[in-house]
């Protein structure tokens, strides 16, 4: 493992781009734990404390910290790693109605069920500048009615199910109207699938990610759900889109692609309309040319 983990911090010498100071995208407004006390964690019991505090917390992890599970966050935190090699080993972190929360620069190791939850109409989360390794089940899943959201910066190295926006074909009651996702400048760096998945969100905004070597597919729009693909690099991806023709058991979606690269990729899937992004809020893209080298070189742990 530490192998792995050295190559994944250390991999690129490439001019790094200024991490954003601030949440962007539709996760805009999202502030963490600013406004209460700085706490450093480095054992379990300590960490699994600070989460479950009441109240704006910013959370230091220092080190390596096992944990079981997904185990929840309360409202109103930062959970930063210190350094470059802040790592959570073992299980991941679960947001069930809760808001405002910030999780930035860890290595999330071996999870046995997913890395990040945001579920059950949690809303207003950033997830930012994190490496992915090894999740038994899904990276980061956005589900069960959840709402603005940003994924910005991160590495997910070799993982499978890589982000799940909408966990089921039955949920419409609950996912029509939110799951509003932003997600940009990460690497899909040999990961197999879901970069995202998406039902009934609308609009989920995937823009200037670097998808590289992706096996079974890079973005899927299904049940109806509008999906905005710009500014992409895709290299070796056989299929860079599903969207009209469903997928899976899953019914047919909206998808708008434009300004994409395709490099030894196949065509991307596309149809219908989508409601823009810019509808609510602007942003800056970088040409698609420039995605692998700022991607590589700026995405993970250790890079803020």
């Amino acid at each position: 493992m530490h192998g792995i983990l050295s190559a994944l911090l250390f991999s690129s010498t490439l001019f790094v781009a200024a991490p954003a100071a601030a949440a962007d995208g539709f996760a805009a407004g999202t502030t963490g734990g600013v406004g209460g006390a700085t706490v450093t964690v480095d054992t379990t019991d300590e960490l699994l404390e600070a989460i479950d505090t009441v109240g704006p917390l910013i959370i230091q992890v220092s080190g390596t910290i096992a944990i079981t599970s997904k185990q929840g966050v309360r409202p109103n935190k930062t959970i930063v790693g210190l350094g470059t090699n802040a790592t959570i080993t073992g299980g991941g972190f679960d947001m069930y109605r809760s808001y405002n929360v910030i999780i930035r620069n860890l290595t999330f190791v071996d999870a046995e069920d997913d890395a990040i939850n945001v579920g059950q109409q949690s809303h207003h989360v950033w997830i930012d500048h994190n490496t992915f390794v090894r999740p038994v089940d899904g990276s980061i899943d956005i589900v069960r009615g959840a709402d603005y959201v940003t994924v910005s910066w991160n590495h997910f190295a070799g993982t499978d199910k890589s982000m799940l926006i909408g966990h089921s074909d039955g949920a419409s009651g609950t996912d029509v109207g939110h799951l509003k996702v932003t997600i940009h400048h990460n690497w899909f760096d040999g990961s197999r699938q879901r970069h995202p998945r998406v039902r009934f969100g609308e609009p989920v905004h995937v823009y200037n990610n670097y998808f590289d070597g992706n096996e079974l597919y890079g973005v899927a729009s299904t049940m109806n759900a509008g999906v905005v693909v710009e500014a992409n690099y895709f290299s070796a991806v056989p299929y860079p889109c599903y969207s009209t023709g469903g997928y899976a058991d899953s019914g047919p979606g909206r998808l708008v692609q434009r300004a994409n690269i395709f490099t030894a990729s196949g065509t991307c899937q596309a149809g219908g309309t989508v409601v823009e992004p810019r509808t609510y809020y602007s942003y800056t893209l970088d040409p698609a040319s420039a995605v692998p080298s700022l991607v590589q070189a700026g995405a993970g742990a250790g890079r803020i």
